[in-house]
């Protein structure tokens, strides 16, 4: 690792340590991350993607009608949260990210990647493995049981429309190299992409959060299924960061 690498993973240790309990809290910290992330380093591009979400969400909160607005709130400084910890386990020693995030922040300098690509497994982390967590978390803290078709889950299906209109846009703006170069193997890259779901994936995670929520109550249940989570999403994240530019 070279001093100047050094440097940004000390800077995203230290921005990913300071507490958050708010949007505009949970905005300042990936503007942050953002800005000390080179254009070179695939994690620039899924924390840039993250960052425009949770800009359109906080906005849509008062442009939008919501159920439970509170617990929306909470539920995406809570989601935030998890990776910004994945994000710390991983750069500190002695620390261990989920395998999910390690496969993404192992990949961070691989420029055979499109920028895309890093998008897409970040997310693929951040959905299958920790959205059906921070979801019971939440719903934990409100004293509210997650279920299907409930306030909280109209609420959270809502979200879909802000990440729809943002994913057409964001496969333009990110299908090129992690470079910035013009990749020659462009179908391939759409491939990839195309295979993850975002949108189902969110359903599935809700569904998850149920099981896991019920999971609870059976000793060593819960961390059985997380860590099976973690395996599935790993084994994606590998595939979704498959080299495409050689």
């Amino acid at each position: 690792m070279s001093p100047a690498e050094a440097l940004v993973d000390a800077q995203l240790v230290q921005i990913a340590s300071n507490p958050l309990n708010t949007i505009p809290g949970v905005i300042a910290a990936f503007e942050a991350i953002d800005r000390a992330l080179p254009e070179s380093d695939g994690l620039k591009w899924f924390n840039q993607l993250y960052l425009n979400v949770t800009r359109a969400v906080d906005q849509s909160i008062s442009g939008l009608h919501w159920n439970n607005t509170a617990w929306l709130a909470r539920l995406d400084v809570l989601f935030a949260r998890l990776y910004l910890n994945a994000l710390r386990a991983s750069l500190t020693p002695g620390q261990t990210a989920p395998g999910c995030w390690q496969v993404m922040y192992g990949a961070r300098s691989d420029a055979r990647l499109a920028r895309i690509q890093f998008a897409f497994a970040g997310m693929n982390a951040h959905i299958d493995h920790d959205l059906s967590v921070a979801v019971v978390e939440t719903c934990a803290e409100f004293g509210i049981v997650p279920v299907h078709r409930s306030p909280e889950y109209r609420d959270y299906t809502q979200v879909n429309q802000i990440l729809d209109s943002m994913i057409d846009a964001t496969k333009r703006q990110l299908m090129v190299g992690l470079l910035g170069n013009s990749l020659p193997c462009i179908g391939r890259v759409e491939d990839l992409a195309g295979g993850f779901g975002i949108l189902a994936a969110r359903e599935i995670a809700w569904t998850n959060a149920e099981l896991l929520w019920h999971a609870r109550s059976i000793p060593g249940l819960a961390n059985r299924f997380l860590d099976g989570l973690d395996r599935a999403a790993t084994l994606a994240g590998t595939g979704l960061l498959a080299p495409v530019g050689v």
